[in-house]
C-alpha cells in the first residue's frame, strides 16, 4: 500500500498556521497571551483544521519550534566554523552555547511558551534531550572535563527561556552583555579563556 502524501491544501495551511504562531508569539507581552483561537483567526483556517493538524496547543508550539531551530540544529551539528566538528571542543561548546541563546533571544515569546507548555518538566522535552546529548558528547571531548553530563545540564540552565526572559526582558540587559558573560562562564567552567569579539 502506498503511502498518501499530504494534500496541497493541508501542506499550505500547515505553513499559515506556522507563520501565524510565529507572528503571535513575535508580538505578545506573555506567551499565554496567544492561543489555539487567535492563530486559527490569523492563519485563516477553522479551529477543527488547527487541532488535527497539531493536536493541541503544546503540539503546534513544538511543531513552530522545531521549524525555527531546525536550522541552527543542523549548522551547529554540519556547519562550518566556528561550529563544525572540526573545531577545539571548548570553542564548540562556546559557540553552539551562543547559537542557543541567540536563538533565545529572538524568539522570546516561543522558547517561553515551549518551556512552560503544559510539561511537568521542561527536562523530558525531545528538543531538550537532542541539545543535551550534542553538548554532551562535544564536553566529553574537553581534556580534563570529568562530568560532560552534569556539565551539559549546568551550561544548558544557562540558556533557559525564562532566565533569558528574565535578564534581557525584566532586567533590560544587552544581548551582546549576555552573549559575552555566557562565554565567560561557559570559559571558566571549561577553564579556558573566553573567545575574542
Amino acid at each position: 500500500m502506498t503511502e498518501r502524501k499530504p494534500r496541497k491544501d493541508a501542506a499550505r495551511n500547515r505553513a499559515a498556521v506556522l507563520a501565524a504562531a510565529d507572528a503571535l508569539f513575535v508580538r505578545c507581552e506573555s506567551p499565554d497571551d496567544v492561543t489555539m483561537a487567535d492563530v486559527a483567526t490569523a492563519a485563516g483556517v477553522g479551529k477543527g483544521t488547527l487541532f488535527r493538524a497539531f493536536g493541541d496547543r503544546v503540539g503546534l508550539v513544538g511543531a513552530l519550534y522545531e521549524a525555527r531551530l531546525e536550522p541552527i540544529e543542523r549548522a551547529v551539528e554540519t556547519g562550518p566554523q566556528p561550529l563544525g566538528p572540526g573545531t577545539p571542543p571548548q570553542q564548540r561548546v562556546t559557540a553552539l552555547l551562543d547559537a542557543l541563546l541567540r536563538f533565545k533571544l529572538d524568539n522570546r515569546g516561543l522558547a517561553l511558551a515551549l518551556e512552560a507548555a503544559g510539561r511537568d518538566s521542561p527536562y523530558g522535552a525531545g528538543h531538550y534531550e537532542r541539545w543535551h546529548t550534542l553538548l554532551r558528547t562535544v564536553l566529553e571531548q574537553v581534556p580534563g572535563l570529568s562530568d560532560g553530563e552534569f556539565a551539559a545540564h549546568a551550561l544548558l540552565a544557562a540558556v533557559r527561556a525564562d532566565l533569558v526572559e528574565h535578564l534581557a526582558g525584566v532586567r533590560g540587559l544587552p544581548h551582546d552583555r549576555m552573549r559575552a558573560q555566557l562565554a565567560d562562564y561557559a570559559g571558566r567552567v571549561l577553564d579556558t579563556p573566553p573567545p575574542r569579539p
